[in-house]
């Protein structure tokens, strides 16, 4: 079966100011549909660098990158954008909800940049039936300020996934939780792989990665 993802011999250097910085030195890594995979690491270990890359936000130094049997290692920003937003579904510590938006609206914010058009009952079913998925279906009209930490990540997580993304990157997404509602979360992201995607789970949380299919450890730049 042609993997998900599939990256060989990953590197990125960081060129800022004083002398470059490797960050990310030879990453191999294989993610199947349906299933999931934490990455751990010390803080500057490269994770984030690594989500960034995954997610098209960045681009490799070199190495190759195959999304399905598409090789995407040097795709255009243009075409790597409309790819980021039909594919890939993010989660992230913050939950970059608009306060003055209800649940449901924040969800089909997905919407707006997002590949075609839906009408807008069929987008609203698209939207409750995310909410649904992470429980939450019955907090549709409520605004954030009205939800808790974890009701509005489950939020979050409705957003990155309204769309069906392929994969679903998740950076540190239980950071500003307790240790709970954390567990709570992650389950729910877990969950989403038994529609089909690919989950990629940065975590500094043992507990956490073991729930994952896989679990890597980034050290100097590659997984240990």
């Amino acid at each position: 079966m042609t993997p998900l993802i599939h990256l060989t011999g990953i590197t990125k250097t960081l060129k800022g100011q004083g002398e470059p910085r490797s960050i990310l030195s030879g990453v191999d890594l294989t993610l199947h549909a349906g299933r999931s995979v934490a990455i751990l690491g010390r803080s500057g270990s490269g994770k984030s660098t690594l989500l960034s890359v995954l997610g098209l936000f960045d681009r490799a130094d070199g190495g190759r990158y195959l999304l399905g049997d598409k090789d995407i290692t040097r795709l255009p920003e243009q075409r790597a954008a409309a790819l980021r937003s039909a594919e890939f579904g993010f989660v992230f510590q913050r939950f970059f909800l608009l306060k003055h938006l209800t649940a449901a609206q924040n969800v089909a914010m997905a919407f707006v940049n997002g590949q075609g058009w839906l009408p807008r009952g069929k987008r609203r079913a698209r939207v409750m039936a995310a909410l649904d998925l992470v429980g939450i279906a019955h907090l549709a009209e409520h605004r954030p300020p009205r939800l808790s930490g974890g009701e509005q990540q489950r939020v979050a997580i409705a957003r990155a996934l309204v769309r069906e993304p392929r994969v679903l990157l998740a950076d540190e997404p239980t950071g500003a939780l307790d240790t709970e509602t954390g567990a709570l979360v992650v389950d729910v992201l877990r969950d989403a792989t038994s529609r089909g995607c690919g989950l990629v789970l940065v975590t500094h949380d043992r507990d956490h990665a073991r729930k994952m299919d896989d679990v890597l450890e980034l050290r100097e730049g590659r997984f240990a």
